[in-house]
């Protein structure tokens, strides 16, 4: 028997967010399974470093540095990406910002980063891509939210809480808007996992104390989200739209 071929041979995906973190695990797993992808982040090098450890490994990808909470920003990544890849059929809103500290603390210029790069920039690129998944009547859209978006952030302030909960709600209105064109969106909404963004905002000792009080002991991985996120933009997951997935480890397990 022939072996099959991979899950998203030539497919197109985009991730934001791309550089590190879920977002360069995302990356490089649906590279791995026969996806052209777009590297999509603010950090140049870090994006093209992602965009090598793909090429590396037998793989097509690019990087495009933006920033997404800029509309002419995310309009220049989306024309680059079809014009050197092709179309694109995936779309990876994965790009966030964490920061900690009372809503008290929270200036107007701090909020505005928070939910305009998190909710804003998912915004503006779902706008820009439909137009071409529209048109070939097919096209996946995950959103990165966050178990924040549903209660409370354990590690954020009330911007990022306030961000993914918009996530979740864009992620719904945009399904129920896209699902005639053939286009799936879903949101995942992961628990703390372990990323440099999180331990660089959260002292060793509160983590030590978050990770006591999840059931299996550990925080979750950028590899363990990569692959719901596979799922959900794999011919699997056809009839799948609208969707909120948790992955917590039973963070969120009601006693």
């Amino acid at each position: 028997m022939t072996d099959p071929s991979p899950a998203l041979d030539g497919r197109v995906a985009i991730v934001t967010g791309a550089g590190r973190g879920m977002g360069r695990a995302i990356a490089t797993l649906l590279a791995s399974e026969g996806a052209a992808v777009a590297v999509v982040d603010v950090d140049e090098s870090a994006a093209a470093s992602v965009a090598e450890t793909i090429g590396a490994a037998g793989g097509r990808a690019i990087a495009c540095v933006a920033d997404v909470s800029r509309a002419d920003a995310v309009a220049r990544a989306v024309d680059r990406t079809t014009r050197e890849l092709g179309t694109v059929d995936i779309l990876v809103n994965n790009a966030g910002v964490l920061r900690p500290g009372p809503l008290e603390r929270i200036t107007e210029a701090e909020w505005d980063l928070v939910v305009d790069v998190t909710l804003k920039g998912a915004f503006l690129f779902i706008q820009a891509v439909a137009p071409i998944m529209r048109a070939q009547r097919r096209g996946r859209i995950v959103n990165i939210a966050s178990m924040a978006g549903r209660a409370t952030s354990t590690l954020g302030g009330a911007h990022y809480t306030a961000a993914k909960a918009g996530m979740l709600g864009l992620s719904r209105h945009a399904a129920r808007e896209l699902a005639a064109a053939g286009i799936n969106v879903n949101a995942v909404s992961p628990g703390i996992i372990d990323t440099d963004m999180v331990r660089s905002n959260t002292s060793p000792d509160r983590l030590d104390q978050v990770i006591r009080t999840i059931p299996f002991k550990r925080l979750g991985l950028p590899q363990e989200v990569a692959q719901l996120v596979l799922f959900l933009v794999s011919d699997a997951s056809a009839y799948i739209t609208g969707a909120a997935v948790d992955i917590h480890g039973g963070e969120m397990i009601i006693q």
